[in-house]
């Protein structure tokens, strides 16, 4: 399974949302739920509560992996591929069927999200480091709460998705993989 970290862009609106009321997702910098997952997975499938993550690079800093070890067997796998190139390198190991990860996050921006094209960044085009490391500051001081016990996560899912089990909160949040058909148009990207 790929997690792409997306905005949340949606017209919800949350009357009475004060900037107290601003949490963030378990991990130290801003990226994708990967964190959180992983130790929901861990809890939910194996009963291990997994308290602190510790993330081994792999080729480079921008790509990842963590895992949980039970009885001496990898039971979890999980990578983080940051940067086009990483992710080019994920998709070839799943063509060769050399796959290893249960999950996977995926973000275009090598060096995660705060060092996006979208940041500030000096006169030469680059990524002001002291700028970078001020907003991870800032970013790791909001408080953390899971998004399920958030309430205006609840009130997502009471309001609009009719529910935790409904089927449409099936239907919008869950998805099914099959093997596809390869295509001959010209303009599929050969990876």
């Amino acid at each position: 399974i790929f997690g792409v970290d997306l905005p949340f862009c949606c017209s919800l609106r949350f009357d009475g949302l004060k900037e107290g009321d601003v949490v963030r997702h378990d991990g130290k910098r801003s990226d994708g739920y990967l964190e959180h997952i992983f130790k929901h997975a861990a809890k939910e499938l194996f009963g291990v509560d997994v308290k602190e993550i510790t993330y081994k690079a792999l080729k480079n800093k921008d790509f990842q992996e963590v895992t949980l070890e039970k009885d001496g067997e990898t039971v979890l796998r999980f990578a983080a591929a940051y940067g086009f190139r990483n992710i080019q390198n994920m998709v070839l190991k799943l063509k060769k069927g050399k796959f290893l990860y249960h999950f996977v996050e995926v973000l275009a921006c090598p060096g995660g999200c705060l060092n996006g094209k979208g940041q500030a960044q000096s006169e030469d085009g680059r990524a002001d480091r002291a700028l970078l490391a001020r907003m991870e500051e800032l970013y790791s001081a909001i408080p953390v709460r899971l998004p399920e016990s958030n309430l205006h996560v609840q009130r997502v899912y009471q309001d609009w998705l009719q529910g935790m089990d409904s089927s449409k909160a099936q239907d919008t949040l869950h998805t099914s993989y099959s093997a596809g058909t390869q295509s001959t148009s010209s303009l599929d990207i050969k990876w």
